[in-house]
């Protein structure tokens, strides 16, 4: 039984070992999980193909953030690494199975209490995951997922509940049911919440090569001028309010967008700015198209004022999952 260093031990120590192939049962799971763990095979030089199952749709749906961050994988570099299916029949899978292969074969194989989430995987949480070696495993993983539908079939939000209301994830805590399948659901003051601003607290402009407008660093004249990162300020980025790099979570925005982000800069602490690490462009382009402005443009105090908003405000639901409001508040 593994009860230590679960992420190393099942999610990295067969593949360093040749294994090729990793089908997973998971009766929740989060994008950023997925991506993180992609980002960090493909860092080990591994070419390893994910297929993830998650369980438990029929009864508990998924978040629209978690859909669309699913999406993205699937429309990312990682496309040819990654699928993802949804559970539709019932009943649903509560299973967590994680099924290593090696050119076809089954070659590790591990079933507990562990969800494909970042929080399952590290000290947050005690979760402890078996060995067994016993090919059924191969034939359940067949089983269930001829009842799965692809993340990106048109048909999945006809046949799972998606939840896509803007306002629920302000007011609501999707979580696990607890042992008498009660959902918790919080009230909006539970919901932690950071305002952030997008100008300089001293100066109260935007820094000229740094925040939104750090691709215009001259240093590299080629670089892509939409590069951009959120500073945090002190008490934000000293507290846990965001997860500690290199920890993935989920962003989606007011107006319905999703980003897959985590904590950068400054070695040796748990980052002081938020970025989008497949493509540290995204923010940038994000928030100059939100405003008007011209792909790549210099953002200047105006163009914030004019907008309506020279900060954005962060909602926390956990450690994974976050909500970001942009919207002008003088209009």
């Amino acid at each position: 039984m593994i009860y230590n260093d679960l992420y190393n031990e099942v999610l990295l120590k067969p593949c360093l070992e040749g294994a090729d192939t990793l089908k997973i049962i998971s009766g929740y799971a989060t994008s950023a999980m997925a991506f993180h763990h992609l980002e960090e095979l493909t860092n080990k030089n591994s070419n390893i193909h994910i297929s993830l199952l998650l369980g438990m749709c029929p009864s508990d749906g998924i978040s629209f953030s978690n859909h669309r961050g699913f999406l993205n994988i699937i429309n990312s570099a990682y496309s040819n690494k990654f699928t993802c299916g949804y559970i539709f029949k019932y009943p649903p899978v509560h299973s967590k199975l994680y099924i290593w292969c090696k050119k076809n074969k089954l070659y590790r194989s591990f079933i507990g209490s562990a969800n494909y989430t970042q929080n399952a995987f590290s000290k947050k949480q005690r979760e402890v995951l078996a060995e067994i070696n016993d090919n059924n495993v191969i034939n359940y993983f067949s089983m269930v997922e001829k009842d799965s539908i692809y993340c990106e079939n048109q048909e999945a939000d006809q046949l799972i509940r998606i939840y896509n209301d803007k306002n629920y994830y302000k007011s609501h805590l999707h979580e696990e049911r607890d042992d008498r399948n009660t959902m918790i659901v919080p009230t909006q003051d539970e919901v932690e919440k950071r305002t952030i601003l997008l100008v300089d607290r001293r100066t109260g402009e935007v820094q000229n090569v740094a925040g939104l407008n750090w691709g215009h660093r001259r240093n590299n004249p080629n670089r892509n001028r939409n590069e951009a990162y959120i500073q945090l300020p002190p008490d934000v980025y000293r507290s846990d309010f965001f997860p500690p790099k290199p920890q993935h979570f989920t962003v989606i925005t007011d107006d319905s967008k999703t980003f897959i982000c985590r904590r950068a800069q400054k070695t040796g602490t748990p980052g002081t700015a938020i970025e989008t690490p497949h493509n540290n462009a995204l923010l940038g382009e994000y928030f100059r198209n939100r405003m008007g402005l011209a792909n790549g443009a210099f953002v200047t105090r105006r163009d914030l004022d004019n907008y309506g908003r020279i900060d954005v405000t962060f909602y926390k639901f956990d450690d994974e999952n976050y909500y970001m409001d942009f919207q002008p508040q003088n209009k």
